[in-house]
């Protein structure tokens, strides 16, 4: 569970990306356990990977304009939508490999979103290897 140390740095951290069509429901699962759309994360997850729902809105989010937290699939089918913005404490950014090695065979490009330290202009690119084959 997160937590609001007074030393912590907090940090905005956006996913904007589209997911193939057919990114497995597997996949779609975890994503939607860090959304506190799924009751328990998917059978097989490893706990020390996925400790805790990283991506869902924080109706009280200090982030000015607040969190969002969606992953849709567009009517009549393509690619799956997932864009989130959320307040992280840095003590959480060692999970934000575990998302992106989870999202990183399905990514419809290579720029999957970004972070940046609050109040600070210089963002960070989130990346990926690329689009699948």
């Amino acid at each position: 569970m997160r937590h609001d140390g007074a030393v912590s740095s907090h940090y905005e951290v956006v996913f904007d990306c589209a997911l193939a069509p057919d990114t497995p429901a597997a996949v779609l699962h975890a994503l939607r356990w860090h959304l506190e759309e799924a009751a328990e994360p998917p059978a097989g997850t490893d706990p020390g990977d996925h400790a805790y729902p990283l991506l869902a809105a924080d109706p009280h989010s200090r982030l000015p304009g607040g969190d969002t937290a969606e992953l849709r699939r567009p009517t009549g089918g393509g690619p799956w939508e997932l864009r989130t913005r959320n307040l992280w404490l840095d003590d959480d950014l060692g999970a934000l490999t575990d998302l992106l090695d989870l999202i990183a065979p399905y990514a419809q490009g290579v720029r999957v979103g970004f972070l940046r330290e609050v109040g600070a202009e210089e963002t960070t690119v989130l990346t990926v290897g690329g689009p699948r084959p």
